[in-house]
Protein backbone atom coordinates (compact mmCIF):
# COMPACT_ATOMS: atom_id res chain seq x y z
CA UNK A 1 0.00 0.00 0.00
CA UNK A 2 1.34 3.44 -0.97
CA UNK A 3 0.04 6.59 0.70
CA UNK A 4 0.30 10.11 -0.63
CA UNK A 5 3.22 12.12 0.80
CA UNK A 6 0.63 14.76 1.72
CA UNK A 7 -1.18 12.28 3.97
CA UNK A 8 -0.96 13.88 7.41
CA UNK A 9 -1.12 12.43 10.92
CA UNK A 10 -4.30 14.45 11.54
CA UNK A 11 -5.96 12.54 8.69
CA UNK A 12 -5.56 9.19 10.44
CA UNK A 13 -8.75 7.87 12.08
CA UNK A 14 -8.83 7.23 15.82
CA UNK A 15 -10.96 5.19 18.22
CA UNK A 16 -11.26 6.22 21.86
CA UNK A 17 -10.91 3.48 24.50
CA UNK A 18 -10.98 4.46 28.18
CA UNK A 19 -10.30 8.03 27.14
CA UNK A 20 -7.21 7.03 25.11
CA UNK A 21 -7.16 7.72 21.38
CA UNK A 22 -5.95 4.68 19.41
CA UNK A 23 -5.14 5.07 15.71
CA UNK A 24 -7.57 2.89 13.75
CA UNK A 25 -5.03 1.44 11.33
CA UNK A 26 -4.53 -1.97 9.85
CA UNK A 27 -1.01 -3.39 10.06
CA UNK A 28 -0.37 -2.86 6.34
CA UNK A 29 -1.53 0.74 6.51
CA UNK A 30 0.63 1.41 9.56
CA UNK A 31 3.68 -0.04 7.82
CA UNK A 32 2.96 1.99 4.67
CA UNK A 33 2.58 5.18 6.68
CA UNK A 34 5.87 4.70 8.52
CA UNK A 35 7.65 3.81 5.26
CA UNK A 36 6.37 6.99 3.67
CA UNK A 37 7.51 9.04 6.63
CA UNK A 38 10.97 7.50 6.39
CA UNK A 39 11.05 8.33 2.70
CA UNK A 40 10.36 11.95 3.61
CA UNK A 41 13.04 11.85 6.34
CA UNK A 42 10.52 12.34 9.11
CA UNK A 43 11.10 10.25 12.22
CA UNK A 44 8.57 9.10 14.78
CA UNK A 45 7.59 6.65 17.45
CA UNK A 46 4.93 3.96 17.35
CA UNK A 47 3.53 2.45 20.55
CA UNK A 48 1.78 -0.89 20.11
CA UNK A 49 -0.77 -0.71 22.93
CA UNK A 50 -1.72 -3.99 24.58
CA UNK A 51 -4.09 -4.44 27.53
CA UNK A 52 -1.31 -3.87 30.06
CA UNK A 53 -0.25 -0.63 28.35
CA UNK A 54 -3.83 0.62 28.32
CA UNK A 55 -4.35 -0.28 31.98
CA UNK A 56 -1.18 1.59 32.93
CA UNK A 57 -2.19 4.63 30.89
CA UNK A 58 -5.54 4.77 32.68
CA UNK A 59 -4.01 4.36 36.15
CA UNK A 60 -0.70 6.24 35.80
CA UNK A 61 -0.83 9.83 34.58
CA UNK A 62 2.94 9.97 34.08
CA UNK A 63 2.87 6.93 31.80
CA UNK A 64 -0.07 8.38 29.91
CA UNK A 65 1.86 11.60 29.38
CA UNK A 66 4.88 9.58 28.21
CA UNK A 67 2.93 7.64 25.57
CA UNK A 68 1.02 10.75 24.53
CA UNK A 69 4.32 12.00 23.14
CA UNK A 70 4.44 9.18 20.60
CA UNK A 71 3.51 9.60 16.94
CA UNK A 72 1.26 6.55 16.56
CA UNK A 73 -0.70 4.49 19.07
CA UNK A 74 -2.01 1.23 17.59
CA UNK A 75 -3.88 -1.66 19.17
CA UNK A 76 -1.66 -4.62 20.02
CA UNK A 77 -4.21 -6.70 21.90
CA UNK A 78 -7.41 -8.51 20.96
CA UNK A 79 -9.25 -7.19 24.06
CA UNK A 80 -8.82 -3.68 22.64
CA UNK A 81 -10.19 -4.79 19.28
CA UNK A 82 -13.14 -6.57 20.93
CA UNK A 83 -13.93 -3.52 23.08
CA UNK A 84 -13.86 -1.26 20.03
CA UNK A 85 -16.44 -3.48 18.31
CA UNK A 86 -18.60 -3.67 21.42
CA UNK A 87 -18.80 0.11 21.64
CA UNK A 88 -19.63 0.41 17.95
CA UNK A 89 -16.35 2.03 16.83
CA UNK A 90 -14.43 -0.94 15.43
CA UNK A 91 -10.67 -0.99 15.05
CA UNK A 92 -9.69 -2.72 11.79
CA UNK A 93 -7.43 -5.34 13.39
CA UNK A 94 -4.80 -6.08 15.98
CA UNK A 95 -1.43 -4.52 15.11
CA UNK A 96 1.05 -6.61 17.09
CA UNK A 97 4.61 -5.45 17.53
CA UNK A 98 5.75 -9.07 17.28
CA UNK A 99 4.25 -9.19 13.78
CA UNK A 100 5.16 -5.70 12.66
CA UNK A 101 8.84 -6.25 13.42
CA UNK A 102 8.68 -8.55 10.38
CA UNK A 103 6.35 -6.65 8.07
CA UNK A 104 7.96 -3.29 8.78
CA UNK A 105 11.44 -4.75 8.36
CA UNK A 106 10.41 -6.27 5.02
CA UNK A 107 9.11 -2.90 3.87
CA UNK A 108 12.18 -0.91 4.89
CA UNK A 109 14.55 -3.50 3.47
CA UNK A 110 12.89 -3.05 0.08
CA UNK A 111 13.58 0.70 0.12
CA UNK A 112 17.17 0.46 1.36
CA UNK A 113 16.61 1.51 4.96
CA UNK A 114 18.37 0.13 8.05
CA UNK A 115 17.32 -1.23 11.44
CA UNK A 116 19.02 -1.38 14.84
CA UNK A 117 18.16 -4.00 17.49
CA UNK A 118 18.40 -2.66 21.04
CA UNK A 119 17.74 -4.75 24.13
CA UNK A 120 16.49 -8.28 24.64
CA UNK A 121 18.16 -10.97 26.70
CA UNK A 122 21.92 -11.37 26.14
CA UNK A 123 22.52 -12.79 22.67
CA UNK A 124 18.94 -12.49 21.39
CA UNK A 125 19.52 -9.28 19.42
CA UNK A 126 22.37 -10.92 17.51
CA UNK A 127 20.29 -14.05 16.85
CA UNK A 128 17.37 -11.92 15.71
CA UNK A 129 19.65 -9.96 13.39
CA UNK A 130 20.72 -13.21 11.73
CA UNK A 131 17.09 -14.31 11.35
CA UNK A 132 16.13 -11.00 9.74
CA UNK A 133 19.15 -11.04 7.39
CA UNK A 134 18.23 -14.56 6.27
CA UNK A 135 14.64 -13.51 5.57
CA UNK A 136 15.38 -10.19 3.89
CA UNK A 137 18.55 -10.28 1.82
CA UNK A 138 18.54 -6.54 1.11
CA UNK A 139 18.25 -5.59 4.78
CA UNK A 140 20.97 -3.48 6.36
CA UNK A 141 21.44 -4.13 10.09
CA UNK A 142 22.93 -0.93 11.50
CA UNK A 143 23.86 -2.66 14.76
CA UNK A 144 22.79 -4.51 17.89
CA UNK A 145 23.24 -3.70 21.55
CA UNK A 146 22.18 -5.40 24.78
CA UNK A 147 22.40 -2.84 27.63
CA UNK A 148 23.61 -3.96 31.04
CA UNK A 149 20.97 -4.74 33.65
CA UNK A 150 20.19 -1.55 35.54
CA UNK A 151 21.58 0.67 32.77
CA UNK A 152 18.77 3.17 33.33
CA UNK A 153 20.29 4.10 36.70
CA UNK A 154 23.74 4.88 35.29
CA UNK A 155 24.24 8.00 33.14
CA UNK A 156 27.43 6.60 31.63
CA UNK A 157 25.50 3.60 30.30
CA UNK A 158 22.82 5.87 28.84
CA UNK A 159 25.58 7.92 27.20
CA UNK A 160 27.08 4.75 25.72
CA UNK A 161 23.72 3.69 24.24
CA UNK A 162 23.13 7.17 22.87
CA UNK A 163 26.55 7.41 21.23
CA UNK A 164 26.25 3.93 19.71
CA UNK A 165 22.93 4.83 18.11
CA UNK A 166 24.04 8.26 16.95
CA UNK A 167 27.12 6.71 15.32
CA UNK A 168 25.03 3.99 13.65
CA UNK A 169 22.31 6.39 12.37
CA UNK A 170 19.68 3.67 11.84
CA UNK A 171 16.36 4.41 10.16
CA UNK A 172 14.45 2.23 12.62
CA UNK A 173 15.30 1.21 16.18
CA UNK A 174 13.49 -1.78 17.69
CA UNK A 175 13.67 -1.53 21.48
CA UNK A 176 13.12 -4.80 23.37
CA UNK A 177 13.33 -3.80 27.02
CA UNK A 178 9.78 -4.35 28.25
CA UNK A 179 7.33 -1.70 29.31
CA UNK A 180 7.64 0.99 30.64
CA UNK A 181 11.45 0.86 30.43
CA UNK A 182 11.49 0.84 26.64
CA UNK A 183 9.09 3.78 26.37
CA UNK A 184 11.16 5.82 28.81
CA UNK A 185 14.37 5.15 26.90
CA UNK A 186 12.78 5.95 23.53
CA UNK A 187 11.41 9.20 24.89
CA UNK A 188 14.86 10.15 26.19
CA UNK A 189 16.67 9.40 22.94
CA UNK A 190 14.34 10.19 20.06
CA UNK A 191 15.04 13.94 19.90
CA UNK A 192 18.72 13.18 19.31
CA UNK A 193 17.82 11.29 16.11
CA UNK A 194 14.92 13.19 14.52
CA UNK A 195 14.89 11.18 11.28
CA UNK A 196 14.64 7.78 13.01
CA UNK A 197 11.54 5.73 13.78
CA UNK A 198 11.30 3.89 17.10
CA UNK A 199 9.17 0.95 18.19
CA UNK A 200 9.09 -0.91 21.50
CA UNK A 201 8.81 -4.63 20.79
CA UNK A 202 8.90 -6.27 24.24
CA UNK A 203 9.75 -9.96 24.01
CA UNK A 204 9.82 -10.06 20.20
CA UNK A 205 13.56 -10.73 19.92
CA UNK A 206 13.13 -13.90 21.98
CA UNK A 207 10.27 -14.99 19.72
CA UNK A 208 12.28 -14.47 16.55
CA UNK A 209 15.47 -16.00 17.92
CA UNK A 210 13.55 -19.09 19.05
CA UNK A 211 14.49 -18.67 22.72
CA UNK A 212 10.78 -18.34 23.62
CA UNK A 213 8.03 -20.16 21.77
CA UNK A 214 5.25 -17.92 20.50
CA UNK A 215 1.63 -19.05 20.65
CA UNK A 216 0.26 -20.84 17.56
CA UNK A 217 -1.66 -18.66 15.11
CA UNK A 218 -5.01 -20.15 16.10
CA UNK A 219 -4.47 -19.11 19.72
CA UNK A 220 -3.44 -15.64 18.57
CA UNK A 221 -6.63 -15.35 16.51
CA UNK A 222 -8.70 -16.35 19.54
CA UNK A 223 -7.00 -13.70 21.64
CA UNK A 224 -5.40 -16.31 23.90
CA UNK A 225 -1.74 -15.59 23.27
CA UNK A 226 -1.55 -14.31 26.85
CA UNK A 227 -2.56 -17.75 28.16
CA UNK A 228 0.21 -19.43 26.18
CA UNK A 229 2.74 -17.01 27.66
CA UNK A 230 1.31 -17.42 31.16
CA UNK A 231 1.79 -21.20 30.99
CA UNK A 232 5.42 -20.68 29.98
CA UNK A 233 6.21 -18.00 32.60
CA UNK A 234 3.64 -18.24 35.41
CA UNK A 235 5.73 -16.57 38.10
CA UNK A 236 6.66 -13.55 36.04
CA UNK A 237 3.34 -13.05 34.30
CA UNK A 238 0.80 -14.33 36.84
CA UNK A 239 0.10 -10.99 38.47
CA UNK A 240 0.12 -9.05 35.20
CA UNK A 241 -2.41 -11.31 33.50
CA UNK A 242 -4.59 -12.66 36.30
CA UNK A 243 -4.62 -10.06 39.07
CA UNK A 244 -4.20 -6.88 37.00
CA UNK A 245 -5.23 -7.88 33.50
CA UNK A 246 -8.46 -9.84 33.80
CA UNK A 247 -10.33 -7.36 36.05
CA UNK A 248 -9.26 -4.47 33.83
CA UNK A 249 -10.37 -6.38 30.72
CA UNK A 250 -13.80 -6.87 32.33
CA UNK A 251 -14.00 -3.12 33.07
CA UNK A 252 -12.94 -2.33 29.52
CA UNK A 253 -15.68 -4.52 28.02
CA UNK A 254 -18.34 -3.24 30.42
CA UNK A 255 -17.35 0.35 29.63
CA UNK A 256 -17.51 -0.35 25.90
CA UNK A 257 -21.03 -1.79 26.19
CA UNK A 258 -22.12 1.17 28.31
CA UNK A 259 -20.68 3.62 25.78
CA UNK A 260 -22.55 1.95 22.93
CA UNK A 261 -25.79 2.04 24.93
CA UNK A 262 -25.27 5.73 25.70
CA UNK A 263 -24.59 6.42 22.02
CA UNK A 264 -27.74 4.60 20.92
CA UNK A 265 -29.82 6.38 23.55
CA UNK A 266 -28.47 9.77 22.47
CA UNK A 267 -29.15 8.96 18.81
CA UNK A 268 -32.69 7.88 19.65
CA UNK A 269 -33.32 11.10 21.58
CA UNK A 270 -32.07 13.23 18.69
CA UNK A 271 -34.23 11.31 16.24
CA UNK A 272 -37.31 11.74 18.41
CA UNK A 273 -36.55 15.45 18.87
CA UNK A 274 -36.37 15.94 15.09
CA UNK A 275 -39.66 14.10 14.60
CA UNK A 276 -41.35 16.34 17.18
CA UNK A 277 -40.11 19.60 15.58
Amino acid sequence: MVLSPQYQLTDLPVVCLCGIEIHALSESRCVAWISNELGSRRGGWVVTVNLDHLRRMVNDASYMALCAGSTLLVADGMPLVWASWLQGTPLPQRVAGSNMILTLTAAVASIGKSVFLLGGDPGTAEKTARVLRDRYNELHIAGTLCPLIGFENHPTQIDKITQTLVDAQPDIVYVALGSPKQERLINALRDKMPHTWWMGVGISFSFLSGDVQRAPHWLQRLGLEWLHRLIQEPRRLGRRYLIDGLPFAARLMAGAIAKRWESRTATSKRRNAKQND
